[in-house]
């Protein structure tokens, strides 16, 4: 069994991190989908959202940083986006109502996305990552964890945009609780680490 670490993002290097996004719908996205207003985002260049990566994990300093670094025997290997829910301002200029359920809430972090690395897929590190932001929101002082998950029909798969969000088991097996349900295939959970 390959032996699995993480630490927060600006305890990793930049080309941890790089080494992550270098591949696939995460090359392009960089963690940036839910950081600025969709209008904002159409109009970024691919230089701006992974100046804006490397700017918010903040590697190499006291932080604060934007996600954690997966590793696999060592090897950077996947990401998981971790923040304080109002630095994701996105979730909050959304219509749907469940994007701004208990807006009054303290100190509820969101965890928005997840990236495996290629080569390092299908072996659980979903699950290992979404785990490592209950730890993480211990350390952090956070009250409430929150996702924003996708569960498939039954028989269905989905594509890498829709699972980046994370899938509703990879939560449910971290100890995460479904609060809501607003679509058929979207859920809101939350965890108090």
């Amino acid at each position: 069994m390959p032996d699995f670490s993480w630490r927060p993002a600006n305890q990793a290097s930049p080309e941890d991190v790089e080494a992550v996004f270098a591949t696939g719908g995460a090359h392009k996205c960089r963690c940036q989908a839910m950081k600025v207003a969709g209008w904002i985002w159409r109009d970024t260049t691919q230089e701006q959202r992974d100046a804006a990566l490397l700017e918010q994990t903040a590697c190499g300093t006291p932080g604060p940083t934007s996600g954690l670094i997966g590793y696999v025997d060592g090897e950077p290997a996947g990401w998981a986006a971790v923040e304080p829910r109002e630095d994701y301002p996105r979730l909050w200029s959304r219509k749907q109502a469940w994007m701004r359920m208990d807006p009054d809430l303290e100190g509820v972090w969101s965890v928005t996305c997840f990236v495996v690395r290629k080569g390092f897929r299908q072996a659980g590190l979903t699950y290992e990552l979404a785990c490592a932001t209950v730890e993480y929101g211990q350390q952090v002082g956070a009250r409430v964890l929150e996702g924003y998950p996708i569960e498939p029909a039954p028989g269905k798969s989905v594509i890498w945009d829709e699972a980046s969000v994370g899938l509703l088991q990879v939560f449910v097996e971290a100890g995460y609780e479904v609060v809501a349900s607003p679509t058929l295939r979207r859920r809101v959970v939350r965890r108090r680490p």
